[in-house]
């Protein structure tokens, strides 16, 4: 064998080599190559984005129109409650403190 035969059969080893090495740190990091390195995206154009984004704008627009409808009450006086006098509310407060202390007591 002359030097140039040995020089290419060792090159292709090495090669081999390297092609082992890699696939052994592919598998290694979740099954990506070292090559990519987890870089190599697809990347979605200027137009397909904006697509993409009125699509959601839309569906957050309908999610919130149903949430409105859904949380309307359904009551028959739906009429603002007028506000509490303070002699009334006193009068609930002394009677929740009584029921306060006879459950404290009964306990």
């Amino acid at each position: 064998m002359n030097l140039e035969s040995i020089v290419n059969e060792l090159r292709g080893q090495r090669s081999r080599i390297d092609q082992a090495i890699a696939a052994l740190q592919g598998s290694a990091l979740g099954g990506r190559s070292s090559k990519l390195g987890g870089r190599n995206r697809r990347q979605l154009s200027a137009a397909a984005r904006v697509r993409i984004g009125a699509a959601k704008k839309a569906w957050w627009a309908k999610q919130k129109r149903n949430s409105r409808a859904a949380k309307k009450p359904t009551l028959i006086n739906t009429a603002k409650r007028k506000p509490m006098s303070s002699a009334a509310r006193k009068k609930l407060s002394t009677l929740m403190t009584a029921r306060w202390n006879q459950r404290r007591k009964a306990a």
